[in-house]
């Protein structure tokens, strides 16, 4: 009998699951956005939507990394293979890496491109960030590396999901779902 691995609290399952369904459409948006012949009202709409939403993103990151110093997630099971263990603690924290670097880089590639952030801009917080064709192009190219980077982590994370959750059936799915509810 395979007992039940502890879960990932109620704070913990939450931001996973905010920050997931603001990343996804996020990847969707910078695939689109930067595509040629797209009608410039969509591109607009698709870059003011990217700026503002990886601010959102970042802010959870960093609340999410703040919570994960101070809760560490639940041990994964002893009848999981230690490689795999491996796999899902460099992949975790590869993408709190990513789900930093991801919106720093866009942060650095705008304001060094001479374009504004709306919200910022509005509030007063134009930043230290003087404008600079080598560093946009730096940080666009960083923004560019570690999208593709992530992409390929979420592949990798969703992969090993559902893995565990229709194949081996070790309660590892019920780790992080639901989003809320008692811990």
């Amino acid at each position: 009998m395979i007992t039940q691995p502890e879960r990932y609290r109620s704070t913990a399952r939450l931001l996973h699951w905010i920050v997931a369904l603001l990343v996804l459409p996020m990847i969707a948006a910078g695939l689109i956005m930067t595509q040629d012949g797209l009608a410039r009202p969509l591109q607009d709409a698709l870059f003011l939507l990217h700026k503002h939403i990886g601010l959102l993103v970042l802010f959870l990151a960093l609340l999410r990394i703040l919570y994960r110093w101070f809760n560490p997630a639940p041990p994964l099971p002893l009848s999981m293979p230690d490689w795999q263990r491996r796999v899902a603690q460099t992949s975790h924290v590869l993408m709190y890496v990513l789900l930093v670097v991801m919106p720093v880089s866009g942060f650095i590639r705008v304001r060094a491109g001479g374009f504004p952030i709306e919200l910022l801009d509005a509030l007063g917080l134009i930043g230290p960030i003087p404008r600079s064709k080598e560093l946009a192009d730096t940080a666009s190219a960083l923004h560019q590396a570690a999208a593709f980077l992530l992409i390929a982590l979420i592949c990798l994370h969703v992969a090993a999901t559902l893995y565990h959750a229709l194949i081996r059936r070790d309660g590892i799915w019920a780790r992080i779902w639901p989003p809320s509810g008692g811990d």
